[in-house]
């Protein structure tokens, strides 16, 4: 759920996941994690990765919100 927004995001911004995970201060392999939904986000990632993507975090969260 909200990996794949996150996922479709990055794909639609045409951002690697190794800039993004730089950008983030993480590794590229803890990011994928994150697209993959292996390992949870923390709101404060959450919040950062909503200003590398230029999307809010309601927008990023809609998939997630239509379901419940």
């Amino acid at each position: 759920m909200i990996a794949a927004a996150i996922r479709q995001r990055r794909l639609k911004v045409n951002y690697s996941q190794e800039y993004v995970a730089r950008q983030l201060g993480i590794s590229q392999n803890a990011y994928s994690k994150f697209e993959t939904g292996r390992c949870n986000i923390t709101l404060m990632q959450a919040l950062h990765l909503c200003e590398i993507l230029d999307i809010s975090l309601g927008e990023l969260l809609r998939p997630v919100l239509k379901i419940a």
